[in-house]
């Protein structure tokens, strides 16, 4: 009989433990779960969690933010949504909101025409890149 695969779907403290490594036992062990799976499931609802848990509350530098998701990205076992994942990382570049630019691209997926928000950040951010967004007032 042949190796069982072993294909996970990681929470977001998997993730922050192994990004952080501020907790070293647990750090380890997701580090070394990560990389024996064959397949690593990251959902969308994960990533924004995993954004906002840096971001928030570890106070990490907005540029650590997206370098570290990219490196996930980056991993051969990894699965996850990229174009989403792409959107909320330019809009996360372009100094917005990594969910903002993920929920845009999921309504444009499920059919909408446009973004829009109270907030006048986000239209701008998306505006720019080339995403239909409307603010509202």
């Amino acid at each position: 009989m042949g190796k069982s695969k072993m294909k996970i779907t990681a929470d977001t403290n998997v993730l922050v433990r192994a990004a952080v490594q501020d907790e070293p036992q647990q750090a380890r062990q997701a580090a070394k779960l990560l990389q024996a799976a064959d397949l690593v499931a990251v959902p969308i609802p994960v990533l924004c969690e995993f954004v906002w848990v840096l971001r928030r509350g570890y106070r990490r530098f907005p540029s650590d933010i997206p370098d570290a998701i990219r490196r996930l990205m980056s991993s051969v076992n990894v699965v996850m949504n990229r174009p989403a994942t792409e959107l909320g990382l330019s809009v996360l570049d372009a100094g917005g909101d990594f969910a903002d630019g993920v929920i845009a691209y999921e309504g444009d997926w499920l059919g909408a025409d446009e973004f829009v928000s109270f907030d006048s950040k986000t239209v701008s951010v998306l505006q720019s890149q080339g995403t239909r967004a409307r603010l509202l007032s």
